[in-house]
């Protein structure tokens, strides 16, 4: 994968775009730029997978929905992470064009990450980039939705058979909303954090 192309196409978007070899080297780099202030994780399996739950709770105020505390509703910490000043989020498809697709099933996700907070991050894993919007599109209905909704136990056909989009009408179905950032919003500071790694689904 050519980095240099992917990061000089988002730049020309309005995006900061890091590169990194390794989800150490990258987990690193957050942890250094990232430093006392508040935090908001969206479900991700690339923050899972490189640990900065732990890793950015140790000097930051972090909050995840996936790590409730005693006594708490994950509904309790997804209104906390509306709030914080930072949030972080991985891709379902980034195109090599610059444009970024996530797909969402509550509809939180994608809120927080074009609206409410000092500054997002997208951490992306080479495994995530496409040719083209279109790709990026095809791979998040695809790939990265039907693999969420197995590992989520879902009802749905994407989930059993775990190979496309059926477009189904099943009451889990986790394919509800869809952003397409065709570039940099205005209202907050966005970091692109490409990593030369497989990361997440």
């Amino acid at each position: 994968m050519d980095f240099a192309k992917v990061k000089s196409n988002l730049e020309k978007l309005g995006y900061v775009v890091t590169c990194f070899d390794t989800k150490n080297d990258a987990s690193k780099y957050l942890n250094k730029t990232i430093d006392h202030t508040s935090v908001g994780i969206c479900g991700t399996l690339t923050v899972e997978e490189m640990g900065l739950y732990e890793s950015l709770g140790e000097h930051n105020e972090v909050h995840w929905h996936w790590r409730p505390g005693e006594g708490e509703t994950p509904q309790d910490v997804r209104e906390r992470i509306a709030k914080c000043d930072i949030f972080i989020s991985s891709v379902n498809g980034l195109a090599e064009t610059g444009e970024i697709v996530n797909i969402d099933g509550r509809g939180d996700r994608v809120a927080n990450t074009i609206h409410g907070h000092k500054k997002v991050y997208f951490i992306v894993g080479e495994n995530k980039i496409a040719e083209n919007f279109e790709k990026a599109l095809w791979r998040a209905r695809n790939i990265a939705a039907p693999l969420n909704a197995k590992r989520l136990n879902r009802k749905t056909p994407c989930a059993v058979k775990g190979d496309k989009c059926y477009d189904c009408s099943s009451p889990d179905r986790i394919c509800n909303a869809l952003t397409v950032l065709w570039r940099k919003p205005y209202s907050m500071e966005y970091e692109i954090v490409l990593v030369h790694e497989n990361l997440g689904y």
